[in-house]
């Protein structure tokens, strides 16, 4: 695909510079470390960092697990969840939808070793964790016009005049966050640049749109007026989601709308103990049988001569 001309809100990227500094650095991890981390580290984390420069294709949640001796601790009800690590959003109040996603991401490790940020479109809120998931700072935004998880094919490349109102979707899923320029050498952290969604520092260039009021009004009934970028208040952009990209990597989880986040992430409820369970049980099953693969292949090497 062209490289798109402009971001959603009107600034032209113009050169990749600063887009790839992160992107080229997880490659390189990844051909190094990947022969050595198939007997130690669990398949699915191995996968979910091998395509880290995609969004991670989308998995359903574990089936819970029919009853089986030894499944529930002693003195535990089988009700009970077990113990496991989840996001701290400290004293906010987010979605059930936010933190579903955020403890999800904590427990499995979906995000690495990298920040991630949670954009809840319908809450019209933006959390920026740190890696080990506490949070950092959240800040309101402002999002695109039309409802909507996908992004329409071709509206990276068009001009802002030649997009149609139902095209005007903040698209969801898993992004990898790229820090670059746009052609007016304006910092900014894209989300998907091939669509050219980004999230900047807020542009109150058009008069009537009131985007400056929007942001701060209490209600999110108006904070969908952009063409798909995502606008947060400059102090929030500047010293919190900026700097956490720049030193840690992010990955992006943009919530959806339409679809659960389980059709869009495979998360679950880190709260049900027969899901976590399903999970972990999944989890050996995998690493036995890359152990096995593992152990087969170097069973069938010639010996050295």
């Amino acid at each position: 695909m062209p490289e798109p001309q402009f971001d959603r809100d009107g600034a032209a990227p113009g050169q990749k510079a600063g887009r790839s500094e992160f992107v080229e650095s997880l490659q390189k991890g990844l051909l190094i470390g990947a022969a050595l981390l198939v007997l130690i580290v669990p398949p699915l984390r191995m996968a979910k960092n091998r395509e880290a420069q995609q969004q991670a294709a989308v998995a359903t949640a574990p089936a819970a697990p029919q009853g089986q001796a030894g499944d529930t601790p002693p003195g535990q009800s089988r009700d009970a969840a077990p113990a496991v690590r989840r996001a701290d959003f400290r004293d906010e109040d987010p979605s059930p939808q936010a933190r579903q996603v955020a403890d999800w991401a904590v427990f499995t490790g979906n995000n690495g070793r990298h920040a991630f940020v949670i954009v809840d479109k319908k809450d019209a809120r933006v959390y920026v964790f740190a890696p080990d998931g506490r949070l950092k700072d959240s800040a309101p935004a402002l999002l695109g016009s039309a409802r909507g998880d996908d992004t329409f094919p071709g509206v990276g490349d068009k001009p802002l005049s030649a997009v149609r109102p139902e095209e005007k979707t903040t698209p969801a899923g898993r992004f990898v966050a790229e820090p670059g320029l746009n052609s007016g050498h304006e910092d900014v952290v894209w989300v998907d640049y091939n669509a050219a969604v980004s999230m900047h520092r807020i542009r109150p260039l058009v008069a009537r749109e009131r985007r400056l009021e929007r942001l701060a009004s209490l209600s999110t009934d108006d904070n969908r007026i952009s063409f798909g970028c995502i606008n947060l208040p400059v102090s929030f952009y500047e010293n919190v989601l900026a700097p956490t990209v720049r030193k840690q990597g992010a990955i992006i989880y943009v919530l959806p709308e339409v679809k659960t986040a389980q059709e869009m992430f495979g998360a679950f409820d880190v709260n049900d103990a027969q899901q976590v369970a399903a999970w972990r049980q999944q989890q050996a099953t995998r690493l036995a049988a890359a152990r096995g693969d593992a152990l087969q292949k170097v069973s069938l090497r010639p010996a050295s001569r």
